[in-house]
């Protein structure tokens, strides 16, 4: 199978093929990236632990919409909603359904006092956290939102994403089971029409859910085309996946025989499992579509040298001083990728380092642009140049040799700052201009 494997992935980035071809090749590069993903076992661990989350946040975060719904007289939308999630499980969807939702309605937020609210919000942003955290490792993002944004963020989630979510699959099953549409249903082609509707729909919703969340969770800007590439993969299987799931619970009899009344509950997480697997898969596959250059047979980038990082480090400085001084706004890590040809995950690095050094700080509203952290002229090309080789120090090691290896890297140093003096980083990108 692994010979295999490596055929299929030579042929696939041995040459570039014109034409129609390419892009045959294209989808075939996509769909290998996203299988050799899947099996490095990164997205399925994730996938495992969302399913855990899920559990532990799915009452608290539905009672907190209930309450909402329920303050804007809508609370019936519920309902319909769980149907159309739980009805992969088959006939024991319904009577699921009911018994969350009893449960719900008897959770009484006003009586638990400061402390139970606390911790019903605490449960229901874990589960929100944990989807941005897996997000972020989607994107290569290390760092996620500021404390402030991420609270703002969050309590939007909590509030204003159940009344939209449920409101909207309500509002599709009460019109669906109107008399008015009933009676349209009748004449043909409208009852054609309305049955593909019927179908159709539920694909346009989960998409549109789906690509929301691509654009809205990563903790970086996301193009609105690679979203909606993601969400409508995503959408599709995970629609797809319904319909062949609830076939595959209707069949599992032997499942029923041995679990007895457990076997509900090992689909519902054998569901919710692949449920966060799909909408792993989408916000994987809105990466690639974004960033065509990580399209590659391994997915970790290569180390850097130790001239590679001198070079970064020294490239990201250079570029946000360029920019600083023109008055302009300051470069985001994609644009510096972009701008210096750089693999993202080397130039994120190089960038904490020089944050964590005072060196660059964030800013904007959303503060992505990167911007010097001090004025450039107490910046000394020589204490650039050592922070980009070794950082601030170096390991404490005592003896002999540590002696002597010490003193080599002192002496190239000082030999480099023999060689500039005191010139500044503003001061050498001033003479970079006139050249």
């Amino acid at each position: 199978m692994k010979r295999y494997l490596l055929q299929l992935r030579e042929q696939l980035w041995a040459h570039q093929p014109p034409g129609r071809r390419r892009h045959g090749l294209n989808v075939g590069r996509h769909a290998f990236v996203l299988l050799r993903d899947v099996f490095e076992g990164q997205l399925t661990m994730r996938a495992m632990s969302l399913v855990y989350t899920t559990l532990l946040s799915i009452v608290p975060l539905l009672a907190l919409a209930f309450s909402v719904l329920k303050a804007l007289g809508a609370h019936n939308a519920i309902e319909p909603f769980l149907e159309e999630f739980l009805a992969p499980l088959g006939p024991q969807a319904g009577e699921l359904t009911q018994k969350l939702v009893s449960f719900i309605e008897k959770v009484q937020v006003g009586v638990l006092g400061s402390l139970g609210v606390a911790l019903l919000f605490w449960s229901a942003i874990s589960l929100i956290q944990k989807v941005e955290s897996s997000f972020n490792f989607v994107w290569r993002v290390e760092r996620p939102r500021p404390l402030s944004q991420r609270l703002g963020d969050y309590f939007a989630v909590l509030t204003v994403g159940p009344v939209l979510m449920f409101s909207a699959v309500g509002i599709t099953a009460s019109v669906f089971n109107s008399a008015m549409v009933a009676r349209l249903s009748a004449y043909e082609p409208l009852g054609f029409l309305v049955s593909v509707a019927g179908k159709l729909l539920p694909y346009l919703l989960i998409i549109t859910v789906f690509s929301f969340l691509y654009s809205f969770v990563p903790n970086t800007r996301v193009r609105p085309r690679a979203a909606l590439i993601g969400g409508v993969f995503a959408g599709a299987l995970w629609q797809t996946g319904s319909l062949a799931f609830a076939s595959f619970v209707a069949g599992s009899t032997n499942y029923n025989a041995i679990y007895s009344s457990f076997a509900i509950v090992i689909f519902l997480l054998i569901w919710i499992y692949l449920g966060w697997m799909i909408l792993l898969l989408g916000c994987q596959l809105a990466f690639y579509v974004q960033h065509p250059e990580h399209l590659k047979p391994h997915r970790a980038p290569a180390l850097l040298s130790g001239r590679q990082i001198e070079y970064l480090t020294l490239m990201i400085m250079a570029l946000a001083g360029q920019r600083f001084m023109a008055g302009e706004a300051g470069y985001t890590e994609e644009e510096l990728s972009i701008a210096i040809g750089a693999e993202p995950e080397h130039v994120r690095r190089a960038v904490e380092q020089l944050i964590f050094n005072g060196l660059l700080t964030e800013a904007g509203s959303k503060r992505t642009h990167l911007v010097p952290a001090i004025d450039l002229d107490s910046v000394t090309l020589a204490r650039l140049w050592t922070l980009a080789r070794t950082g601030d120090g170096l390991p404490s090691k005592h003896g002999a040799t540590a002696a002597s290896v010490r003193a080599l890297i002192e002496q190239a140093e000082a030999d480099f700052a023999a060689r500039h003096e005191a010139l500044t980083l503003r001061g050498w990108l001033r003479s970079q201009g006139r050249d």
